[in-house]
């Protein structure tokens, strides 16, 4: 669980004759991550895509081009099928054929719908007009302008202007369009231009028509018609065939894409005119079925070898494969050693249960996890769901946190959003766990009364929350400080271990071990009785929890000091100025949990004080109890005080909306329903925050570097074809 799936280095030397036979027999395997040659010695060279692999991805790329043109989808596969080389060559270069054409036709017929929606937005205003088209313009002296402007200032340019000895304006009911005829005093084919400069006025070009613009836009609007349903049809062939070769589209491809890793995957390898070298990492466990993968395959014509087995120190992995095969090629003559990246770590495969992998999500949200480093995930596991349940604790939240959670897991394929849904549903049942604690359901306390005092006579729930938390608001804070050492010491343990591995014993002790020393002493006094008599430094509710001796207090103060000083050793004085924080204020960073805790069961309280009301009735004398108006209220809004028996027996805290008639009941569903859907979703941001703040700020920073390489498998899982 804390570390990754062991791996081993592996190496096949083999014959060049038979690297076709090896290609095949590890791709069907799936399990090799190969490594890069990196072409730097003498006497290897990376090697060459075998033959077909120009022509194979040419049809990769026109398969994906048809796909794209018929919005082919994952829905469209159909069942598994074979894809022959035949169709490939035959069927393929068919469709290609007719989806182009009807692509082309589709271009043509959107372009021509593009130029009459231009033509008919540029007509529109001579419509709003009034005038044929053929009159605004062709004349021998008469001069006419039109365009989008002021129309009155244009009779007033025109009116003040001295060269143009008459004119006439006229403009559109509808838009700011006008039309200005004008007549000039002396042959000058400028004079309306000139007149007009200045004058808020923009000029339009007028269609070559005849007829009334209105008739005009109309003929253009047929002809769009017209264009539209040429294009349908067309949308509807190409819909046709998409319903008809999908499935042999969404099968080529994947075809096509195993052969086209097949046959460039030798740019990967060591490679002479006689043999060739390959490296990678696979699970040792499978080590195994390798080897015996190969042999079957091509017999003594390769050799795999286990180069390392690798363990998890954070050392270099450089590796060395041997060329020393048995074949009677020329690989002696070819001679030497091949080498690999000395740089190549092994991937990581995170090993998990299954219960644990959803969170894998959140830890890859920061970085996948070093091969050599402590894997967090199960960490966060065991406290991100009880972090956020505890500050939310509510039965129907829980239930509506793991149905959202369930619905994201079983609806999207996306593996990432799936394993967001799971860590959903584990939120929500400690979150339901937690409400039955606290006895609450939608912030009502009914499992209180129906569970805890019905069914099993208790006074109270387990645990209590809200606005009357009494003496448990202490309690959540003195929990909140003791969750939050905790989950720090196994922050400072795991870089304990990480620290020794990649450096020595005493980095470990004077970084990870110290700052453990120096929060872990502190810590401990907290709950301790020293320096507290007579008043002391801290509240008394935290040290009566625990109630440590004095002496446990010295000692742990000592311990604290211990680890002061090899913090300053290791960090100088950089440590000293910031071992306050490592001592306390991280650990204090916790009381977060117990803020939200009080905040979202007061949001709670409030909605449902605001929609039922609520009473408080004296039981026993000085014994009072708050209730809900659920069922009734037992005066109405404009009473305070009722009595019972003739006896004042309580009071009115607040009437609630469903007692002040229809429009009160009316009222009341609605803010029900809006604030507790608030409630429920600043669940997510605040308390979903919070809880992956504490995880990634306070609990990762402490250890955890990331950075770790994706296990990658040379190979791939067959969603479209079969070879049977």
């Amino acid at each position: 669980m804390l570390r990754p799936e062991q791996m081993s280095k592996v190496s096949v030397v083999g014959s060049q004759r038979v690297l076709g036979d090896v290609i095949e027999t590890i791709h069907d395997l799936n399990l090799v991550h190969l490594s890069d040659y990196d072409g730097d010695i003498g006497g290897f060279d990376n090697g060459d895509p075998l033959e077909g692999a120009d022509d194979a991805s040419e049809k990769l790329v026109t398969v994906r081009s048809l796909e794209t043109m018929l919005d082919v989808s994952e829905a469209d596969a159909g069942p598994t099928r074979i894809v022959t080389e035949e169709a490939l060559e035959t069927e393929l270069e068919e469709i290609r054929t007719e989806v182009n054409e009807l692509d082309d036709r589709r271009s043509d017929l959107e372009d021509e719908l593009r130029s009459l929606d231009e033509r008919i937005d540029a007509v529109e205003p001579f419509a709003d007009l009034g005038i044929d088209l053929d009159l605004l313009g062709g004349y021998d002296s008469l001069q006419v302008a039109v365009g989008e402007g002021d129309a009155d200032g244009v009779r007033d340019a025109l009116r003040t202007d001295e060269a143009i000895q008459a004119y006439e304006v006229f403009e559109g009911e509808q838009t700011n369009t006008a039309a200005a005829f004008a007549y000039p005093r002396h042959d000058d084919p400028d004079a309306l231009d000139d007149a007009l400069v200045g004058v808020e006025f923009g000029r339009l070009d007028v269609p070559d028509a005849e007829g009334g613009p209105e008739e005009y836009v109309e003929q253009l609007r047929s002809e769009r018609e017209t264009v539209e349903s040429k294009l349908e049809s067309v949308e509807n062939e190409l819909a046709e065939l998409r319903v008809e070769h999908a499935g042999f589209l969404l099968a080529a491809e994947e075809k096509l894409t195993i052969d086209v890793q097949k046959a460039e995957v030798p740019l990967q390898f060591a490679t002479t005119d006689h043999a060739f070298v390959a490296e990678g990492w696979i699970p040792s466990d499978e080590y195994a079925d390798l080897v015996e993968a190969v042999q079957d395959a091509v017999g003594e014509h390769a050799a795999v070898e286990e180069l390392e087995r690798a363990d998890y120190e954070p050392s270099g992995h450089g590796h060395h494969a041997p060329v020393d095969e048995d074949d009677t090629e020329a690989v002696a003559t070819d001679g030497g050693t091949a080498e690999f990246d000395a740089d190549d770590s092994p991937p990581v495969i995170q090993d998990n249960p299954g219960v644990v992998r959803p969170f894998e999500a959140l830890t890859e949200v920061i970085n996948r996890p070093k091969y050599t480093e402590l894997d967090p995930t199960v960490i966060l596991f065991a406290t991100f769901p009880v972090f956020y349940g505890f500050m939310i604790g509510d039965l129907a939240y829980g239930f509506l946190y793991a149905g959202i959670g369930y619905w994201l897991y079983r609806s999207f394929d996306s593996e990432m959003v799936t394993k967001l849904g799971g860590v959903a549903i584990w939120a929500g049942v400690w979150t339901g766990v937690f409400g039955v604690l606290y006895g609450e359901i939608f912030g009502l306390h009914l499992i209180t009364e129906y569970v805890w005092k019905g069914a099993l006579g208790l006074a109270n729930p387990p645990l209590k929350k809200g606005l009357h938390v009494g003496s448990f608001a202490e309690l959540w804070l003195t929990i909140s400080l003791v969750a939050g050492a905790l989950h720090l010491a196994v922050a400072y343990a795991f870089g304990f271990v990480n620290e020794s591995r990649s450096h020595d014993l005493k980095t470990a002790l004077t970084e990870s071990g110290a700052k453990f020393m120096l929060m872990g002493g502190v810590t401990v006094w907290l709950f301790s009785t020293h320096i507290q008599s007579g008043g002391g430094p801290r509240p008394a509710f935290i040290y009566r929890v625990a109630e440590f001796s004095p002496t446990v207090g010295m000692a742990a103060l000592v311990v604290a000091l211990a680890g002061l000083v090899l913090l300053v050793i290791g960090e100088g004085a950089v440590g000293l100025v910031e071992s306050p924080t490592y001592a306390l204020v991280h650990t204090v960073s916790y009381t977060r949990i117990a803020a939200v805790l009080l905040a979202k069961g007061a949001m709670a309280y409030v909605v449902n004080l605001l929609v039922f009301g609520a009473y408080e009735t004296t039981i026993e004398p000085g014994s009072e109890a708050f209730f809900f108006g659920l069922f009734e209220l037992p005066v109405g809004a404009h009473e305070v005080h009722f009595m019972l028996n003739g006896v004042p027996h309580g009071e009115v805290l607040f009437p609630g909306l469903l007692w002040q008639g229809p429009a009160g009941i009316l009222g009341g569903i609605v803010v029900l329903i809006a604030g507790h859907a608030l409630v429920l979703g600043l669940g997510v941001t605040s308390a979903g925050l919070q809880a992956l703040r504490l995880e990634y700020v306070e609990f990762f920073n402490k250890f955890y570097e990331g950075g770790g390489a994706k296990y990658n498998p040379f190979g791939y899982t067959r969603n479209y074809t079969t070879e049977d």
